[in-house]
């Protein structure tokens, strides 16, 4: 029994090594024209934070990201991530933009 609880409290591990669990519920992210907040709270995500740490915080709050490719673009943007309608754009070493269906700051790609 012990190792059966043990087990689940240590989630999955992804191709990239990293230890994911199931998304946790209750963090609302509120994207503004720094990044996102942390509704509720005082912590946020800014750009320029390092995309590593970034996706890791979103993948553990928000569940697996989907990798959108850079169809639309601009130069710089290396990689474009979704969380359900939340899409963040990173260049090599900095989180750089944020998009919604209705919103959107930083660099973003189309």
């Amino acid at each position: 029994m012990f190792l059966l609880l043990f087990l689940a409290a240590c989630g999955t591990t992804g191709g990239d090594g990293i230890s994911r669990s199931s998304a946790r519920t209750g963090v609302t992210f509120a994207p503004d024209a720094s990044g996102l907040a942390v509704a509720g709270r005082s912590q946020r995500i800014d750009f320029g934070r390092s995309p590593r740490g970034v996706v890791q915080v979103m993948d553990r709050e928000k569940g697996d990201h989907r990798d959108l490719g850079l169809a639309g673009c601009p130069t710089g943007v290396v990689q474009q991530l979704a969380w359900d309608d939340l899409v963040l754009t990173f260049g090599r070493e900095r989180f750089v933009g944020w998009k919604t269906a209705g919103a959107r700051a930083g660099q973003t790609c189309a």
